[in-house]
């Protein structure tokens, strides 16, 4: 099978972060990037799951920062509680 160049960008920490793990499991990241495409190529689909972390919505972001505020400004009323422990 003919083989082709594919380019795309990838943030330097992120391209970084994997070429160590690729390392760590002794293959580079173009065998990574292989596996992953052939994978999606047998099974019609992103072989893991993609999601949007609802901590991070941007209602909750502004809820975050209104909380960061109040207790900066003392406007929060902190209080002490016991930990439950199972």
């Amino acid at each position: 099978m003919a083989q082709v160049l594919v380019n795309f960008r990838l943030e330097e920490e992120d391209k970084k972060g994997m070429e160590e793990v690729c390392h760590a499991l002794g293959m580079s990241m173009s065998t990574a990037f292989t596996i992953f495409a052939k994978k999606v190529r047998r099974e019609k689909r992103i072989p893991f799951e993609v999601s949007i972390d609802p901590f991070y919505s941007e209602e909750n972001m502004a809820h975050l920062k209104n909380v960061i505020a109040d207790i900066e400004s003392g406007k929060a009323v902190l209080s002490e509680h016991e930990l439950i422990e199972d």
